[in-house]
């Protein structure tokens, strides 16, 4: 238990005292970026079949139920592309493939912050993960 208290200190969440069988676990994340969210929402405000749901520790933008980008829980945006395109795109300043329990997936990137401060390169990014998401079967 110490080394459960350790740990839940290391990442910011306090025991909960109320309780005799230890400290409750918390999902830990860091909220997603408001600002992007809201650029986002500016520039897919228009698309037909825009959803928006908190996933991946973000807030996705759906279009027809796939998703095609989210303001990322880590800062900067994940991008859902054409998987073949993968190796090609991370090879961009900012760009990396994005890693699920460990295991990086072809068609899905994470762009840092500094890979989405101009409107250019987020309608950029937006665009290409419209494009994959309207290219997949509607999910209903």
């Amino acid at each position: 238990m110490v080394a459960e208290l350790h740990e839940l200190r290391f990442l910011g969440i306090p025991p909960d005292r109320n309780r005799s069988d230890g400290p409750v676990r918390q999902s830990v994340g860091m909220a997603f970026d408001q600002d992007i969210a809201d650029r986002l929402r500016e520039l897919l405000g228009r698309e037909r079949g825009l959803t928006e749901k908190k996933m991946f520790g973000g807030l996705a933008f759906l279009i027809n139920g796939n998703m095609a980008i989210s303001a990322s829980g880590q800062g900067g945006v994940l991008v859902r592309v054409d998987p073949a395109e993968t190796a090609r795109l991370v090879q961009r300043a900012h760009v990396a493939r994005f890693a699920m329990r460990g295991r990086e997936m072809d068609g899905w990137l994470r762009v840092t912050p500094e890979g989405v401060r101009t409107k250019r390169q987020l309608e950029s990014w937006a665009a290409r993960g419209v494009t994959f998401a309207r290219s997949l079967p509607a999910k209903r």
